[in-house]
C-alpha cells in the first residue's frame, strides 16, 4: 500500500469516527432533553394533582369551601427542586400519601423529600424522605428546603436523584457509547501497530540493505585480492604480494567488526547485558579513548580534544561498555561531519552528578530526529545518498548501555553548529552507578 493512500485511508476513517461520535453526542443530548422534559411534565402533573387532591380533602374532612380557583401554577425553583402553592392548610400525613400516588401514576419512579412551610415558626417543616423502590427508607434528611416569600400556605419538593434517575433511563445509550468508544480504541490502536510495523518494515529493508553493502564490499575485495595471491608469479614480487596480504587483513578485520556488531545485536534484545561494574577513574578513561580513536586511524583529519577533568573524580561503571559509548558517539561525530572534524569532551560537576558533554562541528541533528536516532537501525533519511556507512546500530547500543547504567542521555544543538550528547551520572552512594569525588 503506498504511503498517500494510507495517508488517505486514515483521514477518511478519523472523519467517519468524527461524524459517528457528532451524531452519537446529539442522539445522547436529545434523548437526555427528552428524558428531562418528560420527567419535568410528570412531576407539574403530579404536583397540580397532589393540590387539587389536598383541596379536596380539606373540603370534605374540614367542611372548608374548597377555592379551586386560588391554585397557584406549580414553580419550578431549580432542577431538583419544586413550590406548590395551595393556599390552605396542608395535612402532613395527607400530603404524604398523595405524593407518592400521583408520582407512581405519572411514573416520576425517584427518591423524593418534601417539606411545608409553618406559618407560626415561618420555617420550612420537614416532612419525610420518600425511596421510590423500597417500602421502608432509613434516609435522612438531605437538602434544607429554602422558603418562599410569595405564598402562605405552601410545600416544597425536593429531588436528591435526579441525575441518577435520568442516568439509569440513558443506562443504554451510555453502554452503546462505550461500545463505540472502545471499537475507536481498538481502530486507533489498530492503526498505530500498523503505521509504527511500516516503519519498522522500512528501517529493517535499509538495515537489510546496508548490511548487504557492507559485507559484500570486504568479500569482494578479499575475493580479488585472492585471485591475485593465486597466481604464481606473485612471489617475484614480493611488495605486491605484502599488499594484497595487507588488502586481506584489512577487510576481515573490517567484515569480523561488522559481524560482531550484528551478534552483538542479538545479544542486547535479549538483554543479556552484564555490566562489571568497577570504580574508574573518568580522567583516565577518556584520554585512553582518545588514544584508541587516534591509534584506529579511520579519522585522521579529526581534531579531538578534552577539557579541564579532575582526576578525583571516580565513577562507578562497566569499563568495556562504557569506552564502547564514547568511542560511538565520537565516531559518529566524525563520520557526519562535511569539513574537518573537531569533537570535544568535556565534564561539568552538578548537584545531582556529573554530566559528560561531547561536541561537535558535524551536520547536526533536526529536532524531530532527535529522539529517534536511537531507535535500532534508525538513520536519519538522506533520500538516495549513502555517503556515510552504516547499520543504525551504534546509538541503539549506546541507549542500551546508558540505561543499563541507569544513567541518561540527551542530544542538543550546538551553537557553533553541530550537536553535543550530554550522559548524565546521577550522585548515588549506594546505587548501582554513582560518581564519587574522592576529595569529599
Amino acid at each position: 500500500m503506498k504511503q498517500n493512500a494510507l495517508k488517505y485511508i486514515i483521514i477518511f476513517a478519523i472523519a467517519v469516527i468524527t461524524g459517528i461520535f457528532t451524531v452519537q453526542a446529539f442522539i445522547l443530548k436529545s434523548r437526555f432533553d427528552l428524558s428531562e422534559k418528560q420527567f419535568n411534565e410528570g412531576v407539574l402533573v403530579a404536583l397540580e394533582e397532589v393540590a387539587w387532591q389536598i383541596l379536596e380533602y380539606n373540603k370534605e374532612f374540614y367542611g372548608h369551601s374548597a377555592d379551586f380557583n386560588n391554585l397557584g401554577p406549580v414553580e419550578r425553583i431549580s432542577n431538583d427542586y419544586y413550590i406548590v402553592n395551595v393556599n390552605d392548610v396542608i395535612d402532613s400525613e395527607v400530603l404524604k400519601y398523595h405524593l407518592i400516588e400521583e408520582f407512581k401514576k405519572n411514573l416520576v419512579n425517584t427518591d423524593f423529600e418534601f417539606a411545608i412551610y409553618d406559618c407560626d415558626t415561618e420555617q420550612m417543616k420537614y416532612g419525610a424522605y420518600i425511596c421510590a423502590n423500597a417500602d421502608t427508607c432509613k434516609h435522612e434528611k438531605t437538602y434544607d428546603l429554602p422558603k418562599s416569600d410569595k405564598y402562605t400556605y405552601y410545600f416544597g419538593v425536593h429531588f436528591p436523584k435526579r441525575s441518577q434517575f435520568f442516568n439509569a433511563r440513558l443506562k443504554t445509550s451510555y453502554v452503546f457509547t462505550g461500545l463505540l468508544l472502545v471499537i475507536v480504541l481498538f481502530f486507533g490502536y489498530t492503526t498505530y501497530v500498523i503505521i509504527r510495523q511500516r516503519q519498522f518494515s522500512e528501517i529493517q529493508k535499509n538495515f537489510i540493505n546496508n548490511l548487504t553493502h557492507e559485507l559484500k564490499t570486504p568479500i569482494s575485495s578479499i575475493g580479488l585480492a585472492s585471485k591475485v595471491l593465486n597466481d604464481k608469479k606473485i612471489i617475484q614480487n614480493p611488495e605486491r604480494l605484502s599488499e594484497y596480504a595487507k588488502i586481506i587483513h584489512e577487510q576481515n578485520r573490517r567484515l569480523s567488526k561488522n559481524v560482531e556488531k550484528v551478534l552483538n545485536l542479538g545479544s542486547l534484545d535479549k538483554n543479556r547485558i552484564q555490566l562489571k561494574l568497577e570504580n574508574i577513574e573518568l580522567k583516565n578513561l577518556i584520554e585512553s579513548v582518545i588514544n584508541q580513536f587516534k591509534q584506529a586511524g579511520n579519522f585522521k583529519n579529526t581534531l579531538l580534544k578534552s577539557g579541564a577533568i579532575s582526576e578525583k573524580l571516580i565513577v562507578r561503571a562497566d569499563r568495556f561498555h562504557f569506552t564502547q559509548v564514547l568511542l560511538n558517539i565520537i565516531e559518529n561525530a566524525a563520520k557526519y561531519c562535511k569539513v574537518n572534524p573537531e569533537i570535544a569532551i568535556d565534564t561539568a560537576i552538578k548537584k545531582g552528578g556529573i554530566t559528560i558533554r561531547i561536541s561537535d562541528n558535524g551536520i547536526g541533528i533536526p529536532k524531530k530526529e532527535r529522539k529517534k536516532i536511537f531507535q535500532k537501525f534508525y538513520r536519519i533519511p538522506t533520500g538516495n545518498i549513502h555517503d556515510v556507512k552504516g547499520f543504525g546500530l551504534g546509538l541503539d547500543y549506546v541507549q542500551k548501555i546508558i540505561k543499563a547504567h541507569k544513567w541518561k542521555i540527551k542530544v542538543e544543538e550546538n551553537s557553533g553548529g553541530g550537536s553535543i550528547f550530554s550522559i548524565h551520572i546521577p550522585y548515588k552512594r549506594h546505587g548501582q552507578s554513582y560518581l564519587q569525588d574522592t576529595a569529599g
